[in-house]
This record gives C-alpha cells, structure tokens and sequence, in this order.
C-alpha cells in the first residue's frame, strides 16, 4: 500500500544540512577525483529529494531533467542512482525505466525490525565511549528538547534525528554510523508521508530525554532499551497512521 505526502518539505536542514555536509567535507579531504565527489553530491541531493518527498514515490527518474538541475553528466548522475537503487529508494523496471520505490506497511516493520536493534547496539556504544564534545551536544539537546513546540513537526523530526545521529557518533564506529544513516532515510521518507496523522510525534520525541541521561551516566544497557522502545513504539503509531 502506498502513501500520499502529507506536506511535502522544500528539504531537510537535518540529514541533509548536518550529515551530508560532514560527508561531502570528509570525502573532499581525502583527495577523491572530481568525478567521485560530484556522483557523491548528487546522490546526497537525489536521496534528500527522495526522503522528503520532492521525489514521491512512483515519480520516474528523469535523467535529463535531473542533469540540468544538478549541472552534472550522466555518467556521476548514474553511480548516484546505483546506489540509490542498492539502498531501495529508486527501482529500475525493465523497458519502462527508473522509478522512486513505493512504500508499504511491510517496509515498516522490517526496516524497524534492524533499526531496533542497531541503533540500541550504537546508544549502549555511545554510553561507553561518549567524549566530552558529545557531552555538551547531549546537554544542548536536553535544553532544547524543554523548548520544543508541540505543533511543530518539522522542528521535532530535526531534533529526534540530531537525538539519533548523537549516539550514532558517539559509538565510534563508522561502518555502524553509515549503516544506520541509510536505514534513517528510509524510516524519515515514511515519516514524512504520514506526519500529519502521527498525534503522538511531540511525546515521542521528548521522552528521549531519558535516553540521553542515560549516555550521560554511561549506563549502557538502560540507554540500549530506552533507544529501540523508542523506535519500536513510534514505529506502532506509523503503522496505525499509514493504514488510516
């Protein structure tokens, strides 16, 4: 079954502004051909494009459109769409072309059945390794978290994803950080097409307070089960919202 954008989002100023600015900034310090760092850019935009639905799903991939856009060619736009197709946001159908993917209630659960697992492997890694700069990020967020509107979806979902992508960091591993990035932008895609009908987003995202005391006190295995409820339970009311 496949959803309709609630409010499709001109970007996103969270995985697109922070980490993909980080990435872009790590891989052009590395000394990468032009060529990679443009196919580099041009999937973090088409993925941005994707997650938010400037690219609905079903939408067909357009090349020529997409190289004007860009100011790219088509060999670096086509290592973008490679990629974007092994991570399952774009499909190519045989003698009809490439498509962004549809979403469906499986997509969900299964997605969320690694996220759980993941990320509370990364939020107990956090708890034992968090430095002093992750530190004074958990503390900002906890300020933060006290000010946040409730009718504020758009603020909610940056804060909840800088809330993930600290502990993500904080783990210490990089393989681990780039997987759960990929699975995020899934799970954000199907956030973005059912905001307007999750009533519990706000309770959701506070209650993350309590995880990040808990890599605060380096208590592992209670930040461990604090993050995949987390995820579990905002997983339940998407489901609810996406059968509506």
């Amino acid at each position: 079954m496949s959803g309709q954008p609630a409010s499709p989002s001109g970007g996103s100023d969270g995985l697109s502004a922070r980490g993909d600015a980080a990435r872009l900034a790590a891989h052009a310090g590395t000394g990468l051909p032009a060529r990679r760092l443009i196919a580099e850019r041009a999937y973090l935009e088409l993925r941005d494009r994707i997650v938010t639905l400037r690219l609905a799903p079903g939408t067909a991939i357009i090349e020529d459109r997409l190289m004007s856009e860009l100011e790219i060619g088509r060999t670096p736009l086509r290592e973008a769409i490679k990629r974007l197709a092994l991570e399952n946001l774009v499909e190519v159908r045989p003698r009809r072309g490439t498509y962004v993917t549809e979403v469906n209630v499986a997509d969900i659960v299964h997605i969320t059945e690694v996220r759980a697992e993941l990320e509370g492997h990364a939020a107990q890694l956090a708890a034992m390794r968090m430095e002093d700069e992750g530190r004074a990020e958990a503390e900002a967020l906890l300020a933060q978290l006290e000010e946040l509107d409730p009718r504020d979806s758009e603020a909610l979902m940056k804060v909840d994803e800088r809330i993930h992508r600290l502990a993500w960091e904080a783990a210490g591993n990089p393989y681990l950080l780039d997987t759960l990035e990929r699975y995020f932008a899934l799970s954000l895609r199907i956030w973005h097409l059912v905001l307007d009908r999750v009533p519990g987003l706000w309770t959701a995202v506070h209650d993350q307070r309590d995880m990040i005391q808990a890599l605060l006190t380096r208590d592992g295995p209670r930040a461990r089960e604090l993050m995949k409820e987390h995820i579990l339970a905002f997983q339940r009311e998407i489901v609810v919202a996406f059968t509506r």
